[in-house]
């Protein structure tokens, strides 16, 4: 049985686990979810169990990693969402990133906004940070929106994979939900 972290009032975010590769590899071999994160849509299964296996690896090192997404009402996985240690990234060490995908039948739905608030408060209250960043690319408006509602502080510029990315900053004073 996957554990269950946080619960909103639709939804539910647990740990990844082994069986999500099937609905992991239907969401990230669609070239539309995966057009502004920096990888090629997945092209097999097994880049799904691999990269549940690294997620997997992340909560036992870091105690911490991104969540399944399932909704309540018919109990499917709709994405993931959640915070990721990241060891270094434009020239930060060991930050804390709130990140999420969804698949498409389910964006424009408040799923990002709604577990990224859970996820925050989470981070914010349970693990006692004092910021979490973000980052997303120039061009994805629909995750940039998200951030910027959610109060995170547009810092900079940078380029990650080869992509333009907006660098944001969010303190747990500044965080209204």
């Amino acid at each position: 049985m996957a554990k269950i972290f946080i619960e909103t009032e639709r939804l539910i975010l647990r740990e990844i686990i082994s069986e999500d590769a099937e609905a992991f590899f239907a969401m990230d071999s669609n070239p539309e979810v995966v057009k502004y994160v920096g990888i090629k849509p997945l092209t097999d299964i097994s880049q799904s169990a691999e990269m549940i296996e690294s997620i997997r690896k992340q909560y036992t090192e870091n105690g911490i990693g991104r969540w399944a997404v399932i909704r309540k009402e018919d109990g499917k996985l709709v994405g993931w969402s959640g915070l990721k240690l990241i060891k270094e990234i434009n020239n930060h060490q060991n930050i804390h990133d709130l990140g999420y995908r969804f698949t498409p039948d389910y964006w424009g739905k408040g799923y990002a906004t709604e577990t990224s608030i859970a996820v925050l408060n989470f981070g914010f209250n349970e693990m006692k940070l004092n910021t979490i960043f973000a980052y997303a690319d120039v061009e994805n408006d629909a995750s940039n929106h998200v951030l910027r509602k959610m109060g995170f502080e547009e810092k900079e510029t940078f380029t990650d994979e080869g992509d333009q990315c907006f660098w944001y900053e969010l303190k747990k004073e500044n965080f209204k939900y």
